[in-house]
């Protein structure tokens, strides 16, 4: 084995694994690859440049290895099998609805050699979709899986844009979703309003877990909003803090409203 290994999420909506990468391959983030499977091979996209295996990753055993860097064959192969997705998502909703299911299809994808086809669906119940499996197979000549997902899975392989204008974090670089509490947006100081606080899946803000290590500790030291401080100019009421710039709005009895900075030598 190679004692270099890469980072590859496989396919476009699939997870990100640690595969075994010849020194000779010369991989990039983004480049194309096909890689070994225990069934035939799959393409998958470098998530990381190539590296010594570590320790952590050595306790999973044999690690699959790097085929080779994807050619314009296998490109062409991907944007066939691309292609096709529609008429997957078309004939599979149409038998769903012959077998009268409760479950909501959200994508398909062709593996590459195209002999799997892959279909994600979400539903509030467990299905029995054996029925439905059989006639998908008949149809397209291949092995069939259906997986169900949630609603944080359904954004991720989807995308789309937050409310920040920017990409999905978890279709862009988030590997794995953590728990996210309303008690992390009430510590940054965020409105409680659900519409604000929720992304597109309706769940909350996947950003709120991953930032608030940072909001901690730039509130350190910090008031909170309610209460009360004293400043030159008496007792006031906080009732704004903004942990970034580490400054506060207090409000004083006369109804005057003062900025104090928590900044080194400011306060």
């Amino acid at each position: 084995m190679s004692n270099n290994v890469v980072g590859i999420k496989l396919r476009e909506g699939g997870e990100a694994e640690i595969f075994s990468a010849s020194a000779n391959l010369d991989l990039k983030i983004g480049d194309y690859v096909v890689v070994e499977q225990e069934r035939g091979c799959e393409y998958g996209i470098v998530t990381s440049d190539p590296h010594p295996l570590l320790e952590k990753q050595a306790q999973k055993g044999t690690l699959l290895r790097v085929v080779r860097k994807a050619t314009p064959g296998d490109m062409h192969q991907i944007g066939r099998n691309k292609k096709k997705v529609t008429e997957l998502v078309d004939t599979c909703e149409k038998k769903i609805q012959e077998h009268n299911l409760p479950m909501k299809l959200v994508d398909a994808e062709y593996s590459f050699d195209r002999s799997k086809v892959m279909f994600y669906f979400t539903a509030d119940t467990r299905v029995d979709f054996r029925d439905l499996v059989k006639d998908l197979a008949s149809i397209f000549k291949a092995r069939i899986e259906l997986k169900q997902i949630g609603v944080r899975d359904e954004a991720k392989l989807l995308g789309g844009f937050g409310p920040c204008g920017r990409g999905l974090c978890c279709s862009k670089f988030l590997k794995d979703f953590k728990a996210v509490t309303i008690k992390m947006a009430k510590e940054q100081n965020l409105s409680l309003n659900p519409t604000k606080i929720s992304g597109l899946c309706g769940r909350l803000m996947c950003c709120l877990f991953y930032e608030h290590d940072t909001y901690k500790k730039l509130m350190a030291g910090l008031p909170r909003e309610g209460d009360k401080v004293k400043t030159k100019d008496g007792v006031g009421r906080v009732i704004t803090v903004n942990a970034i710039k580490r400054m506060a709005v207090v409000e004083m009895a006369d109804g005057r409203q003062i900025e104090i900075s928590y900044e080194k030598g400011k306060q």
